[in-house]
């Protein structure tokens, strides 16, 4: 019985610390989703097109030099000791989270040029996923004011 009372907690205790365990970001991908499928999916106008395309280039620039950076530390780093490992990984972790940072970065431009409905179709779309989403104040366009008269 002692068994089942282990094993019973133990369940539980696994079900009950995933659900209070903290959701990864609900990324947009920009970059690495084609720009077809956002545009597609959010509506976007020609204006928020253009400032896509000229985040994902700035992304790729960015990328860029970390990947150099990658590539520096993998080629000039000694890898003799255990000491040398764990210090190039380091180092490798630390430009992976410079990566997953500027991709945040970016994904934050793009969806703080979404219009109200947009970005609530994000949030849609995150809930969905069981993602936590981003927290941008979304843009007010002029055309979509209706004026008092």
């Amino acid at each position: 019985m002692n068994f089942f009372k282990k094993l019973f907690f133990g369940g539980a205790f696994i079900i009950f610390s995933t659900t209070l365990m903290a959701q990864e970001d609900c990324v947009l991908g920009v970059g690495f989703t084609d720009d077809a499928i956002l545009v597609d999916v959010f509506q976007m106008n020609e204006i928020q097109q253009q400032q896509l395309a000229d985040f994902k280039g700035e992304l790729k620039h960015r990328n860029k030099n970390l990947n150099a950076k990658l590539e520096d530390i993998t080629t000039r780093h000694p890898q003799s000791t255990v000491e040398e490992l764990t210090e190039l990984a380091d180092k490798y972790n630390g430009i992976m989270d410079s990566m997953r940072q500027a991709q945040a970065v970016i994904d934050k431009k793009v969806l703080a040029i979404f219009n109200q409905k947009q970005y609530d179709l994000y949030l849609s779309l995150c809930k969905e996923a069981n993602r936590t989403p981003y927290v941008v104040a979304p843009k007010v366009y002029g055309d979509s004011i209706i004026k008092k008269q």
